[in-house]
């Protein structure tokens, strides 16, 4: 993160628990790093917004996932990390897309951190799952909807 903001790129940083944002914080905070801060709990909301997108000291945006992932513009961000996973990848492909809006000039980077043998992983497994078979089942081969198991269905159901 100190290399990005080195090189003057400004990165979003959501997590769906604010205990892990606040060691984040805390991180950004003994190092002198400038941030702002987003959860349900934020009152000035706009301010905090316009401060990340004008200042360009301010290179980090820590936000929960859910009140930072909707109807933000975030494009002052190129970078975005997501630092637990959500079983919805909706509502962390929103949380993605705050920083690639219209008006974005450079290109996105997007990371997800996952550890090994963690809820994370199966989660980010199941994700995969489910959107296979989404993606097959939205595919011209009818003989698919025939075809599907009950498992299948309560796979993409779940």
């Amino acid at each position: 993160l100190q290399d990005l903001l080195e090189e003057g790129h400004k990165a979003l940083v959501f997590s769906q628990f604010t205990s892990y944002l606040a060691i984040v914080k805390r991180y950004l905070e003994q190092r002198n790093i400038p941030f702002e801060y987003l959860d349900g709990q934020t009152r000035n909301r706009r301010e905090r917004i316009e401060h990340f997108q004008n200042d360009p000291a301010c290179g980090v945006f820590l936000m929960s996932l859910k009140p930072g992932g909707l109807g933000l513009n975030l494009t002052a961000a190129d970078y975005v990390f997501l630092l637990d996973s959500w079983w919805n990848t909706a509502v962390e492909m929103q949380a993605i897309d705050r920083a690639h809006r219209i008006g974005q000039t450079r290109q996105v980077f997007a990371y997800r951190l996952i550890c090994r043998n963690t809820v994370e992983e199966k989660i980010a497994e199941l994700q995969v799952k489910k959107k296979e078979l989404a993606e097959a089942i939205l595919q011209a081969d009818n003989n698919l909807l025939t075809d599907l198991t009950a498992a299948d269905l309560e796979l993409l159901l779940s």
